[in-house]
């Protein structure tokens, strides 16, 4: 385990995960802000490049089980991000459809900042958002993080308009 919250554990993925993963990925309604329809082959390349980031820097996206079923609901973490000219500690989260509206990824998103900073000591964190992504603008809002920039990402050859939201870490 990487990490807990009150309904929630997080921790790496592995192949055991492909199923669940592939119901995130291959669902065109979680997957509408990457613009790119996501083969079997896709959800296998993007689980070997989790597995290739626990290894190196240490962290990425990690499976969301809930404690309550030990159901792996969607996945969450950190990962290394491009963003005008530079790398940027991203917090990251996909949740199946069904475990939307529920406050998990704001929870696992919460979980994730506080591992960024207690953990990996690390004094800002970020969330590149598609700009017509409601839904994760209120998650990154609800743990405390607010609009720095606005720029174009390129993502499986397409330009879309981007937020760059960020929060840095509160001296004790």
């Amino acid at each position: 385990m990487i990490l807990e919250t009150r309904r929630l554990f997080l921790r790496e993925m592995n192949r055991n995960d492909f199923q669940d993963l592939s119901e995130i990925l291959q669902d065109p309604e979680v997957m509408y802000a990457y613009g790119h329809d996501f083969s079997d082959q896709d959800v296998q390349i993007w689980l070997d490049r989790q597995t290739e980031r626990y290894r190196h820097p240490g962290f990425g996206l990690w499976a969301v089980i809930l404690k309550s079923t030990h159901e792996m609901i969607g996945q969450a973490g950190l990962t290394m991000q491009p963003c005008r000219d530079r790398q940027i500690l991203e917090i990251g989260y996909l949740l199946k459809k069904r475990f939307w509206h529920h406050g998990y990824a704001t929870e696992a998103a919460e979980g994730c900042k506080r591992y960024a900073f207690d953990v990996l000591r690390q004094d800002k964190v970020h969330s590149i958002i598609k700009t017509d992504n409601q839904a994760s603008i209120r998650v990154a809002e609800r743990i405390g993080m607010h609009r720095e920039d606005t720029f174009t990402a390129r993502y499986y050859c397409k330009d879309m308009l981007h937020f760059l939201y960020s929060c840095e870490r509160q001296a004790r």
